[in-house]
């Protein structure tokens, strides 16, 4: 008998000498005695790859090797740093100052400690991968670092120019990468700690439902259950923070015991009943409104340029469409859950939370403790997209562990989380477009309504290249709990704009990237109004890299192209889809992306977010709606709630950078919104059919 071994032919990883004494040089930076870094990820990791893209900055300035680096992840602490939340696309663009300064001001700590220790000028000194070099002398970092960290920090540093970028613009793994695929615990749903008891929740079946009676005697009494008890999350009269504000339901019913399966199974034998509160609304209820929202007008318009009644009475031509969008589910593919330990005198809260300082304070008011005895620990989290902004669910495990004297750990069912809501909202817009005799654009013409918000952004484009415009806003209020899922408002009315655009430049008679660049010629030239969110050149630019790159206006028999171009978080995106049909279905067979979002900290983890964005995009678009009868949720798991596969995810993601220099800008959210705009317009290359409402599946495609 022969025994054999795989792992005995791989060759084990090199570890370094272990280092004796660290010394701590600023908030995100200690050096060990032997030269090894340690640089703290200050923001929340939601999948966007700041735990890797943040450090290397500090890196970079600090004039460090990436493989003499360990990165770790900093818990909440506001006395120093800041921002430390993950939304908005803003963590590289809020934190590219504050980072490089970091990691200069402690080179230039070290440089001085080895300066005073040779007797010579500073400088005269300079640095090189983790050495103080001066003449033929060098130190490495770790043998001056006890040293510098008691020189005061310098009031001014230099920072490096670009162009002399080492870490910053090279493609650079994810640092959890290997842990990730090794299923180490990593996740807020891996937290364990000794004594801990699983918790769940049971929240109304319908929008507009509250709790009327609980009877738990049953569920109390079988194994393993320490608990069940009704709370609520937020009592009348406590402060909530702005993220706490999209929870339905405040008070829940807690099922906590020892293990998942014991839970789960109590949670079946509860008798609760639930009475109306406040309207049970419907799907067609949401429809019906919206409609008669965007057939009204507005009172007050969000911006007037010139006079768009009268061009549109003289237009030689008008276009005027309608388009719909369906709420959405975030759908982490980790569950939703938070670990806390509530003691009398101090909490301990870890978990996947985007918004962790807003958490801490709400959990000050409720718990009422002084914000200083309260820990938050970020976790990695698997997915957020803007359901882990709202930290409700945190502050529930905060007050059901002080209920029942336990560290906890409570976790959402999928069928809790996707009913319980926090959606992205449903949408309705109607643009109306004038042509003059010339087909030229004299009127533009939008009003747009959302429940809890409208979707309408008045000064982006087309604003600014038209002399006659209008824009109008109304909002829905209701009862089903909204809040922002990636890209707010722009992962709608981006897609509407653009096959809007589409529609007007084919009646116009005019290519659709042409008729976009006249436009962006004209706002560049003789911009109309000065309240503009865009730079026009810049807009123009990827409009015309993915033009270059996608070898627009080259014909291949059977393949169907659509463009988009949008600009969202800061950042400029322009796509073109490749539509072919298999089986009389449309396939998308690849997506070509042009992208300007400033200096690319890392470009193997900015093509990650633009593939994933762009997938998104066109998934939710295609397939994804989320619908309600009185109040209830259609949807409560993936059997009815549809989710792009990966036999129809793009087969090719092509990826181009605008390389100008400038400071990054977002990037997290950027690519989604262009994609379903250039998805609908290849579509309607592909099939015939202009499509209105997603999701686009079953919209008369199938063609067989």
């Amino acid at each position: 008998m022969l025994g054999f071994s795989w792992l005995a032919s791989c060759k084990p990883e090199q570890v370094a000498d272990v280092p004796l004494e660290w010394f701590d040089i600023n908030a995100f930076l200690k050096i060990a005695d032997n030269g090894q870094v340690t640089i703290m990820s200050p923001n929340p990791e939601i999948g966007q790859n700041v735990k890797t893209s943040m450090p290397m900055i500090v890196a970079e300035e600090l004039d460090v090797s990436w493989d003499q680096v360990k990165v770790k992840q900093a818990g909440l602490d506001t006395g120093i740093y800041t921002r430390q939340l993950a939304g908005g696309s803003q963590s590289i663009r809020q934190g590219w100052e504050s980072l490089r300064m970091a990691g200069a001001t402690a080179r230039r700590m070290l440089m001085e400690a080895a300066a005073k220790q040779w007797g010579v000028p500073v400088d005269e000194v300079r640095t090189d991968s983790g050495k103080i070099i001066h003449g033929d002398k060098e130190l490495g970092y770790g043998q001056v670092a006890s040293a510098a960290a008691g020189i005061p920090v310098p009031e001014e540093v230099e920072l490096k120019d670009p162009k002399d970028f080492k870490i910053i613009g090279t493609p650079t793994k994810n640092v959890d990468g290997k842990k990730i695929a090794k299923g180490k615990p990593l996740f807020g749903l891996d937290t364990k700690r000794e004594g801990m008891l699983i918790a769940m929740i049971e929240h109304p079946p319908a929008f507009g439902m509250k709790l009327k009676s609980l009877d738990a005697a049953e569920a109390r009494s079988m194994p393993g259950i320490r608990d069940v008890f009704s709370f609520i999350t937020v009592p009348e009269g406590k402060e909530k923070q702005r993220f706490d504000t999209n929870n339905a339901f405040n008070e829940l019913v807690a099922v906590v015991g020892t293990s998942t399966w014991q839970v789960m199974k109590a949670k079946k034998a509860l008798k609760v009943e639930w009475e109306q509160e406040t309207p049970l609304e419907s799907t067609s209820d949401h429809i019906n409104a919206l409609n008669d929202l965007v057939n009204k007008k507005s009172d007050e318009p969000s911006r007037k340029d010139g006079n768009p009644e009268s061009a549109f009475r003289n237009a030689a031509q008008v276009i005027e469409r309608s388009y719909s969008a369906p709420f959405l589910a975030h759908n982490t593919l980790e569950p939703m859950n938070f670990f806390a330990d509530v003691k009398d005198d101090h909490a301990e809260l870890i978990g996947p939370i985007q918004t962790p300082e807003f958490m801490s304070k709400t959990a000050s008011q409720v718990l009422e403790m002084p914000e200083d005895k309260i820990s938050v620990m970020m976790t990695r989290m698997g997915g957020g997209f803007g359901r882990r902004l709202y930290g409700h669910f945190g502050i529930e495990a905060a007050v059901i562990s002080r209920k029942v004297g336990a560290p906890v750990k409570l976790v959402y069912t999928r069928e809790d989380d996707m009913t319980q809501g926090t959606y992205r909202p449903a949408y309705k817009v109607t643009y109306r477009a004038a042509l003059d005799k010339d087909n030229n654009l004299v009127g533009f013409h939008v009003r747009g309504a959302g429940v809890d918000g409208s979707p309408v952004f008045a000064n982006r484009f087309p604003a600014g290249t038209v002399k006659n415009y209008l824009a109008e806003e109304h909002t829905l209020e209701s009862n089903i709990s909204t809040g922002a899922w990636r890209a707010p408002r722009s992962n709608f009315i981006a897609g509407a704009e653009q096959s809007f655009l589409d529609e007007v430049a084919e009646a116009a008679g005019k290519d659709p990237i042409d008729f976009r660049l006249e436009l962006f010629e004209k706002a560049i030239n003789d911009p109309v109004g000065e309240e503009n969110d865009y730079e026009a050149a810049r807009y123009a630019g990827v409009l015309k890299l993915v033009r270059e790159k996608s070898n627009w206006g080259q014909e291949t028999p059977g393949v169907y192209r659509g463009v988009s171009a949008y600009f969202c978080h800061n950042s400029y995106v322009a796509q073109v889809v490749d539509v072919v049909m298999e089986n009389n279905q449309p396939k998308v067979q690849k997506v070509t992306c042009a992208v300007d979002c400033g200096i690319v900290v890392n470009p193997e983890a900015a093509i990650n977010m633009i593939e994933g964005g762009t997938i998104d995009g066109i998934g939710h678009a295609m397939y994804s709606a989320m619908t309600f009868k009185d109040g209830k949720p259609d949807q409560n798991n993936f059997n009815n709630y549809r989710l792009i596969r990966h036999q129809e995810s793009p087969a090719e993601i092509e990826v181009y950078f605008v390389d100008n220099g400038i400071d990054p800008t977002g990037l997290g959210e950027p690519p989604l919104p262009p994609a379903i705009g250039a998805l609908a317009n290849a579509l309607y290359k592909a099939t015939g059919k202009r499509l209105y409402d997603q999701p686009f599946e079953g919209q008369a495609l199938d063609l067989g």
